[in-house]
């Protein structure tokens, strides 16, 4: 939810006008994507790195306007938590060298930020493991005005607040700062209007088996839980159904409940029908500028995107990576998200059962390399699965102009996985070795993350 607001506080009439604007410029999206052309184009890939900043101890730092202040990048901006920065890095086709460009762009900004930093550093990680309860009061939240709308409209839904339950860490929540937890790598792939469903499909089958391979996040607030602990404590601290919203099936953080049929405007019509809107912000700027703050206050792990630039045009939103362990890790997890997404698009998915996508997703995320997925009606070790589809995803890149020597990222893929050392795994394992000591565990992976080398070569 990046767009500005320039008020927090809204009334009911407020919320009345604005879902009346949502209905109507629903309408004018839909003859958008119908228009013949619409959103035509060279395909391309742009991504967001979310930091953590971290003193000297390796706890987080509350400073992000500051140190912003201090490097002046337009491409840096603030996030939720004050420990938290976003570098939004450069579009660029998808043909040619577009990960090497990521990793490079990317470690410019990192090292940009960590250099920023007065007895300290920027970290890429999904969760950092020395957070505690103390880092998310409301004094943590970023001075915005956006973010304390966002919390205010979350408790106008909730009303009372909510319990966070991961395995057997129990929290009650009662505003948003919980999500400041988690940083992620978003990647945006432009998808033509009548190739979306296809591809929109095919991220929802290749998601799982990806995070498998991907996990960075086992830790948080002194205990192990999933690989991928971002999954559950962002849709648990973000659900906004109370006793009279059960009737919808997914939170505002979600995977979905089925196959894309008709195209992006179907998940579009469901957003604005069944999800209250939670910043009514009231706009005469740019192009239908109530759907699209709408729309960016529904978080589904791959979400589709509407942009106004260029004549308009849609994306796929990849939401479910987690940030790090370093740029030559991101850069060969998004090689391998989006082959195998543009692979899986290459058929239609919508006779395979839903479920099994559904189910891996979060096996994925509780078990990492070590679930069982089920591909093809078969139960598979995901370690195994991901192998098996490296080849495929290779092949799907090269199809679509990647120079292979890009393509050749996916043998950081399947180096990893054959010595099964995610950043997940890597975590766990200094954890015990260094006698449950985060503050050491975080010192150490920033030494390490600074270096540029893949998690799997870490000492």
């Amino acid at each position: 939810m990046g767009q500005d607001v320039d008020k927090e506080r809204f009334s009911e009439a407020d919320y009345l006008r604005f879902g009346e604007r949502l209905t109507e410029q629903l309408a004018e999206l839909r003859e958008l994507l119908d228009r013949p052309g619409f959103g035509e184009g060279v395909t391309t890939v742009g991504a967001e790195l979310e930091l953590f900043l971290i003193d000297e101890r390796g706890r987080p730092l509350p400073r992000n306007a500051e140190v912003l202040d201090k490097l002046g990048d337009k491409r840096l901006t603030v996030e939720l938590g004050r420990y938290n920065v976003e570098a939004n890095l450069t579009p660029l086709p998808l043909a040619g060298r577009p990960f090497t460009a990521l990793a490079t762009e990317m470690q410019e900004l990192f090292k940009a930020v960590d250099g920023a930093v007065v007895d300290g550093g920027a970290l890429p990680i999904g969760i950092l493991p020395t957070l505690g309860t103390g880092d998310f009061t409301q004094a943590a939240i970023s001075d915005e005005a956006r973010y304390r709308a966002m919390g205010r409209g979350m408790r106008r839904l909730r009303l009372e607040p909510f319990t966070v339950r991961i395995d057997e860490l129990e929290l009650e929540v009662q505003d948003i700062i919980l999500e400041a937890a988690n940083t992620s790598w978003q990647v945006h792939l432009r998808t033509p209007a009548a190739a979306f469903a296809r591809l929109y499909n095919g991220a929802q089958l290749a998601i799982g088996p990806v995070l498998a391979a991907c996990g960075n996040s086992p830790l948080f607030l002194g205990r192990q839980l999933w690989e991928e602990t971002r999954i559950a404590l962002f849709e648990e601290s973000s659900d906004d159904r109370d006793v009279g919203r059960r009737f919808r099936r997914d939170g505002r953080v979600t995977f979905g409940s089925d196959w894309v049929r008709e195209g992006a405007i179907e998940l579009f019509e469901r957003y604005v029908r069944d999800y209250e809107p939670i910043i009514p912000a009231l706009s005469d700027k740019g192009e239908l500028p109530e759907l699209r703050l709408h729309l960016g206050t529904i978080w589904q792990w791959n979400r589709p995107v509407y942009d106004p630039a260029a004549g308009g045009h849609l994306r796929i939103e990849f939401r479910a990576l987690p940030a790090g362990p370093t740029c030559a890790d991101m850069a060969a997890n998004t090689a391998f998200l989006l082959g195998l997404t543009l692979a899986l698009a290459e058929r239609d998915l919508t006779g395979r059962p839903f479920g099994d996508a559904y189910q891996n997703f979060y096996r994925a995320a509780m078990r990492g390399l070590q679930a069982k997925l089920t591909w093809d009606g078969k139960e598979v070790l995901a370690a195994d699965l991901v192998l098996s589809l490296l080849p495929e995803a290779k092949a799907a890149l090269l199809r679509a102009g990647v120079d292979p020597a890009d393509a050749a990222d996916l043998d950081i893929i399947a180096q990893r996985v054959r010595l099964g050392r995610t950043g997940a795994v890597w975590q766990r394992e200094t954890l015990a070795e260094l006698g449950g000591d985060t503050e050491a565990l975080v010192r150490r992976y920033h030494e390490n993350a600074l270096t540029g080398l893949p998690v799997h070569m870490w000492r």
